[in-house]
């Protein structure tokens, strides 16, 4: 018999189904809330609220799980390629040889960027965030592509695709040289997603630039962790942008702003500013324990917690890994690592943290690596993005693919002045 869950309200009883996930997640659905009780529910950041079903991410916070499409990430971070992972989460199943074969060599193919697209960069002004701007470009995608704005045609969503997927690293790159006064380099074909951004971002025309291939293979793995991460702000926005009918280029644009915030993309730039001040102060890790143990400092440790996982977030412990091995490797010794180290130590011995369960989540260490690999702190915001560029796009594609679509509409309490009178200006 299925389960339902009973409401009573002003005297009449009201039964609602409970639906399960496929993992066990169970739900009550309030698709007839409204209509047969004449309420809404009430959830402020909708931390109870499932807006959709969907097939793509699955995440428990209480254990510590995180699978694309049901394969680990551990599994994916250690065996699989950022293009073959985006391909698993927009595509549902990972690629034959030759699926994987078509599916790169359109994304390297379509790399380069309308050259009337490098004019937007000289209209911005010296030193703008990298955020904005990628954003902008995103979006301005759509003017250039005009022919591939149907949201319900498979072709033109098809090569929507691998436009954004090609282009972003190019569109984030050519962000970073404007601000600098650097030439803009032209993808080169020739190599793998990773070191063909590495290339963009740190070559010159005037000298050949090898690639780290450690360097690469950390880049890649943080783009592979930070694919996609069920539904949260950016996901959401690309989601509630997407039910409107709207194209694929302005979705992922709003969807990068959302992410620009610091609670949301901007957390691994915060803990690098964090290190960087604990450092600047001496280094003196206890003191700042003391500090974030006191309800009355205003300092707050970055990088520790997640609102979702009450266990070790599990990407955090894949990139530990990556972080040490890559720092192993570099020429010039990090001391913020060493502070990142003394902390984490703290946090996993002391009660106050323990009990709180405030174990170092990813962004606690990717920060370092994008440090190592000598990208600026305001880039860091669009790393994350290029990351989670596959997941938004799978999200969007898997909302026009649904048989019950909708425009989102959420409801509201309203608190605001009751019905009253217009007052002429003079008797204000």
């Amino acid at each position: 018999m299925a389960e339902t869950v009973k409401l009573v309200y002003q005297g009449s009883t009201y039964e609602f189904p409970v639906v399960e996930g496929s993992l066990g997640e169970k739900a009550v659905d309030i698709g007839s809330l409204r209509s047969q009780t004449g309420l809404v529910t009430f959830d402020p950041g909708y931390a109870s609220t499932g807006s959709c079903k969907s097939a793509i991410t699955f995440l428990d916070g209480e254990k510590g799980i995180l699978l694309y499409r049901g394969i680990p990430i551990e599994q994916l971070a250690e065996k699989s390629s950022f293009i073959e992972t985006a391909y698993l989460l927009i595509y549902g199943e990972l690629p034959s040889c030759k699926q994987l074969d078509e599916f790169s060599h359109h994304i390297t193919h379509h790399s380069m960027v309308h050259e009337s697209i490098k004019n937007f960069y000289d209209g911005f002004p010296n030193n703008p965030h990298p955020m904005a701007v990628a954003s902008a470009v995103v979006g301005s995608l759509a003017t250039f592509y005009q022919n591939e704005l149907n949201v319900r045609d498979e072709r033109e969503i098809e090569i929507t695709i691998h436009r954004l997927l090609a282009k972003l690293p190019t569109i984030a790159a050519y962000s970073y040289k404007k601000s600098i006064g650097q030439p803009l380099l032209y993808p080169d074909n020739s190599l793998g997603y990773s070191a063909n951004f590495l290339k963009m971002m740190f070559g010159t025309p005037c000298e050949d630039y090898e690639v780290d291939p450690v360097a690469a293979k950390a880049l890649e793995v943080l783009l592979i962790l930070h694919a996609d991460h069920e539904q949260n702000c950016s996901t959401s926005t690309a989601r509630l942008v997407g039910s409107s009918m709207c194209n694929l280029f302005a979705s992922v644009s709003a969807a990068i702003y959302a992410l620009w915030g610091p609670l949301h993309g901007g957390a691994n730039q915060a803990v690098i500013e964090m290190l960087q001040e604990i450092y600047d102060d001496g280094g003196d890790v206890r003191k700042y324990i003391q500090k974030a143990k006191d309800s009355e400092d205003s300092f707050r440790l970055m990088g520790f917690g997640h609102r979702v996982y009450k266990n070790f977030d599990p990407r955090s412990k894949i990139i530990k890994t990556m972080a040490h091995k890559l720092l192993e490797t570099s020429t010039t010794k990090e001391p913020l690592l060493e502070v990142a180290l003394e902390l984490e130590e703290a946090a996993l011995k002391e009660n106050y943290f323990i009990e709180k369960k405030l174990y170092p989540n990813v962004d606690f260490y990717s920060g370092l690596i994008y440090k190592a690999l000598n990208i600026p702190v305001n880039m860091f915001p669009v790393m994350f993005a290029m990351g989670r560029l596959p997941g938004w796009i799978a999200q969007w594609k898997e909302l026009q693919e649904d048989e019950n679509f909708k425009i989102g509409r959420p409801r509201q309490i309203y608190t605001g002045a009751k019905t009253r009178d217009y007052t002429p200006i003079e008797k204000r």
